[in-house]
């Protein structure tokens, strides 16, 4: 199995779309028909999508945890720092490598990995 698509659902999709920019990401409008504007990114296999709130939703789901395993690690976590995430978990070494934890905007937990390869040395 593997995980293709991954939508998430935001109050304000340019923000988080901009947060999410800072990990690596390179997101690309879209609309589907007369479906609403969103943001895409393909990670790898899979893509990543923005939507605006759902209707009825009134906030973003906080329970949603996601994982990166981005480059430039440290560099990347104390951009977002100063740009005012908050860090949950700051970075240790666990039984997956290096890891911290930080919200974003709309307060989801997400774990960094830093990412094994000669940038981040």
């Amino acid at each position: 199995m593997q995980l293709k698509l991954l939508v998430i659902r935001s109050a304000n999709p340019a923000q988080l779309a901009q947060f999410y920019t800072q990990l690596g990401c390179t997101f690309e409008q879209h609309r589907h028909g007369k479906g609403p504007l969103h943001y895409s990114c393909t990670l790898a296999q899979a893509v990543m999508e923005i939507y605006p709130l759902a209707k009825g939703q009134v906030a973003a789901d906080p329970n949603l945890r996601l994982g990166f395993e981005i480059e430039h690690f440290e560099e990347v976590l104390e951009k977002l720092i100063e740009q005012g995430a908050k860090l949950i978990q700051a970075p240790y070494e666990s039984e997956y490598g290096w890891m911290a934890v930080v919200e974003d905007p709309e307060g989801r937990k997400l774990e960094l990995y830093r990412a094994a390869s000669p940038a981040n040395y």
